[in-house]
């Protein structure tokens, strides 16, 4: 339950406008066993924050926050697989079209993560409820507004409200929407309008029918002040429900246009333990929109990101990776995040097997190795040796996100080549080009051809150099 203790709120900042941490020093060939205790060691990046503590203030339980944390990626998921029936309801409010784009969207964001990813596995009772809530997606809009005399309506009664579609149609939603917008007003009380962005985030949170009529509402430029309020309920509860806002496509552009994402940033960087992971969720879900991911990185998100990936609960970390492999395709941002400090966490994040964050940790890792700068930070902070680990001793999963991370770092660079050579690469890689999956079979036989040019080139150069001496 949500606490609904009184706490001034300031005004918000005015419009919106887009606004290094060195690895630590390895010597070339270090054997990766030497320093395989240390990349375990749980340092966080230089100029981390230390995690915040979960906001004691009334806050959502504990429960409660797992299920509204989950990443936009999750609801995507299992949003598909639950419309790719034909005889399901929400595929029959779809067209086809927008199937296809929601899907290529998807797949676009997802192809690296693969099917590997352990979203399918952290899906909470809010996407358990997603079949039931479609039912409802088709239902249409009531053109009128009701009058506000009939309007009036008790908010309290939303604590007990089963919002199911057969129980909760939307002309029985709708005045309690509009009453929450009315106590979300400037003028009106602190306490009145924390208690508004709490019910708004109750009732984003399970159908998408609701998630579209708020947004139509004006909610949404009511709750972009919160987002800058002193209060961490307020601020919390601003976050969410923006969040859940967000889940619906059209809901996107709204709450960009409403000057969302610079508060958003500031949230990241000052809110609990919880508001910093859904706005790492609601920045994700704007990312999205494509001309949304410069701006994201211009506002400041990348460094609160990275301070995420050291100092965040397994979900804020898991948030924090899905966000930053979105937000660096533009390569500004992934030279901010390189500039942030981003490398050592990622490279730390490759050792902590079994949490669901080493594949994502090696897919941003990989990103951020399309850039020279990004390539350098890699091999200071270790990284060759971590990755070479993880084909020698990793799940297939593993050993397949590794060698990809690996042929990038290599590609174009022979002195790399020849560091991956001194920590004993070749024969795993040997090994996974005989048993790994497809893709990994070929990513590894690539990288072995890379490597057998340059032990060629070495030992050309070592023969013209014998040569010159001899006629000498």
């Amino acid at each position: 339950m949500v606490s609904l203790a009184g706490s001034q709120i300031p005004s918000p900042s005015p419009g919106q406008s887009p606004c290094a941490a060195a690895g630590p020093q390895r010597r070339p060939g270090r054997s990766m066993r030497t320093i395989r205790s240390a990349l375990l060691q749980p340092d966080s990046a230089p100029g981390s924050p230390a995690a915040p503590r979960d906001g004691g203030g009334g806050g959502a339980g504990d429960s409660d926050i797992e299920n509204l944390t989950d990443s936009v990626i999750d609801f995507h998921l299992s949003e598909l697989a639950a419309t790719a029936g034909p005889a399901h309801p929400a595929a029959v409010a779809k067209s086809s079209s927008a199937i296809n784009a929601a899907a290529t969207e998807l797949l676009e964001l997802s192809r690296d993560f693969s099917d590997y990813s352990s979203f399918n596995s952290d899906i909470s009772g809010e996407l358990e409820r997603l079949a039931m809530a479609a039912a409802g997606a088709g239902a249409a809009f009531r053109s009128d507004a009701p009058d506000p005399a009939r309007a009036a309506v008790d908010l309290n009664d939303l604590e007990s409200m089963d919002l199911s579609p057969d129980a909760a149609p939307l002309e029985r939603v709708e005045p309690f929407v509009l009453a929450c917008v009315q106590a979300l007003g400037p003028d009106a009380a602190p306490d009145a309008r924390r208690a508004a962005a709490a019910r708004i985030r109750l009732l984003a949170k399970h159908r998408s029918d609701i998630r579209e009529l708020i947004g139509v509402s004006g909610a949404i430029p009511a709750l972009v002040p919160l987002l800058r309020s002193t209060d961490p309920v307020a601020q919390e509860n601003a976050v969410t429900a923006l969040l859940n806002l967000s889940l619906e496509e059209r809901n996107r552009s709204a709450i960009t246009s409403a000057g969302a994402i610079k508060p958003l940033v500031y949230a990241l960087r000052t809110g609990t333990a919880a508001a910093k992971q859904n706005a790492a969720c609601a920045l994700l879900s704007l990312s999205g929109i494509e001309e949304n991911r410069a701006t994201i990185g211009a506002c400041g998100a990348i460094p609160p990101l990275v301070a995420l990936l050291s100092a965040g609960s397994t979900r804020g970390k898991k948030d924090a990776l899905t966000t930053l492999y979105r937000l660096c395709s533009a390569r500004r941002n992934k030279e901010r995040a390189v500039s942030a400090g981003a490398i050592v966490p990622l490279v730390h994040l490759i050792g902590e097997r079994g949490s669901g964050t080493c594949e994502k940790a090696m897919v941003v890792l990989g990103s951020l190795a399309g850039i020279a700068e990004g390539r350098d930070a890699v091999v200071e902070a270790g990284g060759i040796p971590a990755l070479v680990e993880a084909i020698e001793d990793g799940p297939a999963k593993e050993k397949e996100f590794a060698v990809v991370a690996l042929l990038q770092l290599c590609s174009d660079c022979p002195h790399n080549r020849a560091l991956l050579v001194r920590e004993g690469a070749i024969p795993p890689l040997v090994a996974l080009s005989q048993s790994g999956s497809a893709r990994a079979k070929h990513k590894a036989e690539t990288l072995l051809g890379y490597l057998r040019e340059q032990r060629q080139g070495v030992g050309c150069r070592a023969g013209s150099v014998a040569a010159t001496s001899l006629a000498r």
